[in-house]
């Protein structure tokens, strides 16, 4: 994975909760999958947990931006 590959918050906060909620799975099991292969010494390019730990973060912010935003509309 490249670094042109990640995430980027522009790309995220355009995309609904429920968007976001179902990214925020997908990047959870490729964490896990990863820490497995890091646990079998299959992994090589040890960069891509810190990358999908960022995107992590960042589709945590953006969800928490928007359940803010939805909270102060009411």
């Amino acid at each position: 994975m490249k670094s042109t590959d990640a995430l980027k918050f522009k790309d995220i906060k355009d995309k609904d909760i429920k968007e976001l909620q179902t990214l925020l799975k997908e990047k959870k099991l490729k964490l896990f999958e990863l820490r497995l292969q890091l646990k079998t010494m299959q992994l090589t390019d040890f960069a891509q947990i810190s990358v999908v730990r960022k995107e992590i973060a960042r589709i945590n912010t953006a969800i928490s931006a928007k359940s803010v935003k939805r909270e102060v509309q009411k």
